[in-house]
């Protein structure tokens, strides 16, 4: 695999179960659908946090968010770090430094001072958390094509607690396809591909990263795709019946935050059906991009990845985007890999990240996949074969608006979320898979909470998480390794106080 070159795909806020390959059945899909036909498609695939910048920041640098401590997305940042120290290990610099084109077309949102060419990649500097449809760049494109401004309408939002109108959530498109964010971000994905192929015939590989804004919110889009999908043709996601009866208050906070009450349910299946929407307009240029790859001859060198920095929730437990609430609807996410000359159609079951992203393409690249240091090599598990794998996951929250600090171990049944300030919450996938039911004090689940929350606090005291020292002193987990009464402290005081 040494010296390959590497396709990078990417969205945000992206459902996995909107592609075929994962069992919708829709065909909007086609494009990642054969992607997942000829590569390998990870069935148990998480962010290591259900927020923008954090997640993507741990793919950049190969560390969980605890580590790197860029915690929150700038537009709602809550006091956290903004920007990755200037000595952070990045897999880019390791790339370029190696003698890799580095190239990254879209969204970056991983800092605000320090932006993707600071990182070695060219390409233009797309900053923000959607599409920027005033930059110079896209406009000198809607002008070298004819093509007419962006100008939206049918807004679809409801109302705040406080009165007021609620976050647009979508919006119809008065633009051509070829006009659309998506299609420009694609065709500057393709001239940066045509130019970079001339370098690998030479010998020099590539790294290139197209990264979609969408499916994010709002899901803004031309007739053709506002319409694809009949609202009558969606069912609506279980948890929809969410009532949050035993559930930490902060998810009906945000559910009314996110105005879902607020709108009838018609709108929620409209939303659902233009979001799906959205979907299928990124695969179909993410297909004019694929379609480059081969009429370029680089199919056969060329590793391709697909995955996104977290999922949606699309009305699922009665919310909207995402938020302290580590739901798999945001945190299972879909991954593929394609490698030259894999075998095809390889399923894998194992809990894997898009951390782990890091250290494959590191070793792709033929350097050491260890410089990723909470990142594992997925090249193993692209063949058949058992493979030796942790049997759980662990993801992490810090906030997004406010501080919420949310810790979860994810295993095959069962998966617990600690949060500190308010009640935790345990799950039973196997029997309650919309995660309805909150069964963390149900006596007969003691010995399962008790098992996994000894585990979580192993893997985060072995990780330097210091999340570990609030579960230390909360629950039946270990022992502190201080004295807690400061005992001695407390001595010394009192001989002072009698002298």
């Amino acid at each position: 695999m040494s010296r390959s070159n590497i396709l990078f795909l990417m969205t945000d806020q992206h459902r996995v179960d909107t592609l075929g390959a994962y069992g919708n059945g829709a065909d909007t899909t086609p494009v990642l659908d054969e992607l997942a036909r000829t590569g390998t498609r990870f069935d148990r695939w998480y962010t290591p946090t259900a927020i923008c910048t954090p997640a993507r920041a741990s793919l950049l640098t190969g560390q969980a968010p605890f580590r790197h401590k860029v915690l929150a997305n700038h537009e709602r940042n809550v006091g956290y770090r903004e920007d990755l120290p200037t000595d952070a290990f990045t897999f880019s610099e390791a790339l370029k430094e190696d003698g890799y084109n580095c190239g990254l077309v879209g969204k970056w949102h991983v800092g605000t001072e320090r932006t993707a060419p600071d990182f070695g990649f060219d390409g233009p500097d797309l900053p923000g958390w959607h599409n920027p449809v005033e930059h110079p760049d896209y406009l000198a494109y809607l002008d070298e094509h004819g093509l007419p401004p962006y100008e939206i309408s049918d807004h679809v939002r409801g109302t705040l607690p406080n009165g007021g109108p609620g976050n647009l959530l979508a919006a119809r498109l008065h633009q051509p396809v070829e006009a659309t964010f998506e299609h420009y971000l694609a065709t500057r994905t393709i001239e940066m591909l045509e130019r970079y192929a001339a370098d690998a015939r030479e010998g020099t590989p590539f790294f290139l990263q197209l990264n979609f804004f969408g499916p994010h919110l709002p899901y803004i889009l031309p007739d053709e795709y506002f319409d694809l999908v009949d609202p009558e043709t969606v069912e609506l996601p279980r948890s929809v019946a969410e009532t949050f009866q035993g559930k930490p208050p902060v998810q009906r906070n945000y559910s009314a935050h996110w105005t879902f009450d607020t709108m009838p349910i018609e709108v929620t299946r409209k939303l659902i059906a233009v979001y799906r929407g959205y979907v299928a307009l990124i695969d179909t240029e993410i297909g004019r991009v694929m379609d480059a790859l081969a009429r370029l001859g680089l199919v056969d060198d060329t590793a391709v990845f697909f995955t996104c920095d977290h999922g949606e929730f699309t009305g699922a437990h009665r919310l909207h985007d995402k938020g302290p609430a580590m739901y798999e609807d945001i945190y299972r996410t879909p991954g593929l890999l394609r490698l030259p000359g894999q075998q095809p159609g390889v399923e894998r079951g194992e809990f894997v990240s898009l951390l782990d992203c890091t250290a494959t393409i590191l070793d792709i690249a033929g350097l050491d996949p260890k410089l990723a240091v909470d990142s594992r090599s997925l090249l193993p598990l692209t063949r058949t074969g058992e493979v030796e794998w942790e049997d759980d996951i662990v993801c992490e929250f810090h906030g997004h608006h406010f501080p919420y600090p949310q810790r979860m171990l994810r295993e095959d049944r069962y998966k617990l979320v600690v949060n500190p300030d308010s009640v935790n919450e345990l799950y039973d996938l196997h029997v309650d898979p919309d995660e309805l039911l909150n069964v963390h004090d149900h006596p007969e689940m003691r010995e399962v909470r008790d098992r996994m929350m000894r585990r979580l606090y192993e893997v985060l005291r072995e990780r330097g998480d210091n999340f570990y020292h609030w579960m230390t002193s909360m629950y039946d987990v270990g022992e502190v390794a201080y004295d807690p009464t400061l005992s001695g402290l407390d001595e010394s005081t009192y001989r002072r106080a009698r002298g």
